[in-house]
C-alpha cells in the first residue's frame, strides 16, 4: 500500500505560519506537522490546533539553531552564544565538535516535555530544525535515545541525496539504526522546497509515490512583515500554501490510491 505523510516543519514559528499549516490540513493536503517548542507562542498555537485540527499529527521540531533555549543559558554553555541564544546555522555547524551532549539532550528533553504538557500527549515523532539532530553521529544518537525513551518515530533523511552536513552521520547510520531500530518512513522527500516548490514537483512526487511509507517535507504558512524581514525563507511559504491547497493535489492523491497518514500510524 502507498502511504504518504505530508509534514510541515515549523509549527509555532509565528502564529501566522501556524494558521497557514492548519488551513492546509483542513483542506485535505497535509497530515502532520512538527512544533518549535522554544518559541513562546507555540503553546497557544498547539491549543488552537487541538480544537481546530484534532486529526493533525504533531511532533517536536527539535531546535538548536534558532531563538533562545528553554534551558538556562548558564546550564548549557556549549549550545549558546554570548547573549544566551542558540547559535545560528553556520556558527552551530562549526561548533558541532564542541557540543556537550548532556547539555543538548537536557535542552531537547525540555522541548519535548513542554510539548507533552501543552498537547496532553506524546509527540507523533521527532525531527529537527535545519536537520541539526543529524549533523553528527553523537547528535543522531542523542535523538535516537530520546525517540526510544518517548517511544515515537523519527524523520529519516537518508534515503535520497545526502547533504554535506549529513555525510559523516550517514556513514554511522546503519549501525545506529541497527542498535536502536527506530520507527521511520521508508522514504524522505525534500525536493518540494524553494525553487523546487512547484505544482509540477508535488504532482510528480505524488504520481511516483512507491509502495511503503513516504514523507514529504514542506513549509507552508502565512507571512507577516516582521517574519519576512527576519527569515530568508518567507514568502515562499505562501506559495507552498497556495499549491498545497489546490484541489488538483488532493485529486492526485486519490487517483494514485495514496493513503495520507501521520507518523503515529507507522
Amino acid at each position: 500500500m502507498k502511504k504518504l505523510i505530508i509534514n510541515s516543519d515549523d509549527y509555532g514559528r509565528t502564529p501566522e505560519i501556524s494558521r497557514g499549516i492548519r488551513e492546509v490540513h483542513l483542506r485535505g493536503m497535509l497530515s502532520s506537522t512538527t512544533c518549535m517548542m522554544n518559541i513562546p507562542t507555540t503553546v497557544d498555537d498547539i491549543a488552537i490546533a487541538l480544537k481546530e485540527t484534532p486529526d493533525l499529527g504533531m511532533g517536536v521540531h527539535l531546535v538548536l539553531t534558532m531563538g533562545k533555549p528553554l534551558s538556562k543559558p548558564e546550564a548549557v554553555p556549549s549550545i549558546v552564544d554570548a547573549e544566551g541564544n542558540h547559535l545560528k546555522y553556520n556558527p552551530f555547524l562549526e561548533n558541532v565538535p564542541n557540543l556537550n551532549m548532556d547539555e543538548v539532550k537536557a535542552e531537547w528533553h525540555l522541548q519535548i516535555e513542554r510539548f507533552i504538557k501543552a498537547a496532553g500527549r506524546k509527540p507523533t515523532h521527532l525531527d529537527s530544525h535545519h536537520h541539526s539532530s543529524y549533523w553528527s553521529p553523537a547528535l543522531f544518537r542523542g535523538m535516537l535515545e530520546l525517540a526510544k525513551e518517548y517511544d515515537c518515530p523519527i524523520r529519516f533523511p537518508f534515503t535520497e541525496h545526502v547533504t554535506s552536513e549529513l555525510e559523516e552521520t550517514a556513514k554511522h547510520m546503519p549501525a545506529l539504526i541497527k542498535e536502536f531500530n527506530p520507527r521511520h518512513p521508508d522514504r524522505f522527500v525534500a525536493s518540494f522546497y524553494d525553487d523546487g516548490a512547484t505544482q509540477d514537483e508535488i504532482l510528480r512526487i505524488i504520481n511516483e509515490t512507491p509502495e511503503g511509507t513516504t514523507e514529504i517535507m514542506c513549509h507552508p504558512g502565512y507571512v507577516d512583515e516582521a517574519f519576512a524581514k527576519e527569515s530568508v525563507y518567507n514568502f515562499q511559504r505562501e506559495r507552498e500554501l497556495k499549491i498545497l491547497t489546490d484541489p488538483e493535489i488532493k485529486q492526485a492523491i486519490e487517483a494514485n490510491n495514496v493513503q495520507l497518514i501521520t507518523f503515529a500510524d507507522i
